[in-house]
C-alpha cells in the first residue's frame, strides 16, 4: 500500500496553513512554492480539501487559504480519505477457488461458525485496515505541530 504525493502535499500544506498566525491566509503561489510543487496541482489539491471543509478560501487580493477547522479536530484518515477516496484496502478475489472452499469448509467444521463462504483471508485484511484507521485518527494536523515543538524545546535543551 502506499499513498499519493497528493496526500503528502496535502498533509504537508496543512500542516503550513495551521503554522500561519492565526487570521493569515497563505495564497496558493506561497503554499506551492514552500511545498515545491506546481500552483494548479496544489489548487486540485486544495479544492478536494475545501469542498470536503477541510480549508476554506479566502477571495480577494489578499485571500489564499486557511484552515476551516481547528488543527486538532483535523485527522490524517480523513485527510487521506478525501485525497485517496474511501474505498476499501482488500477485496478477497479468490471466493470461487478451491482453496478458498476447502478453507470455509474447515472453518465451518471448527468451534466458531462463520458465514458460509466468508473469505478468511479478508478478515485478517480487514482487521489490519482498521488497526490503520485507528492510528490515522488519533494523529491530528495539530498532534504534528505538538510532536515537532516537543522535538525542538528537547533540541533547544541540550545547548
Amino acid at each position: 500500500m502506499q499513498f499519493s504525493k497528493s496526500t503528502d502535499y496535502a498533509l504537508h500544506a496543512l500542516i503550513h496553513l495551521a503554522r500561519s498566525e492565526r487570521g493569515d491566509n497563505i495564497g496558493i503561489k506561497e503554499l506551492a512554492s514552500m511545498l515545491g510543487v506546481s500552483e494548479s496541482y496544489l489548487s486540485k489539491i486544495m479544492s478536494k480539501l475545501r469542498q470536503d471543509g477541510i480549508v476554506r478560501a479566502v477571495p480577494g487580493v489578499n485571500g489564499g487559504y486557511e484552515l476551516a477547522r481547528p488543527p486538532e479536530q483535523i485527522t490524517f484518515l480523513e485527510v487521506i480519505q478525501v485525497i485517496e477516496g474511501r474505498q476499501r484496502l482488500f477485496e478477497c478475489s479468490n471466493m470461487d477457488s478451491p482453496q478458498h472452499r476447502l478453507l470455509a469448509e474447515e472453518n465451518a467444521a471448527g468451534p466458531a461458525q462463520d458465514e458460509p463462504g466468508e473469505c478468511l483471508v479478508k478478515k485478517v485484511m480487514d482487521g489490519a485496515e482498521e488497526h490503520l484507521h485507528q492510528y490515522l485518527r488519533e494523529h491530528t494536523i495539530q498532534s504534528v505541530l505538538d510532536a515537532a515543538s516537543h522535538k525542538s524545546s528537547l533540541g533547544a535543551n541540550k545547548k
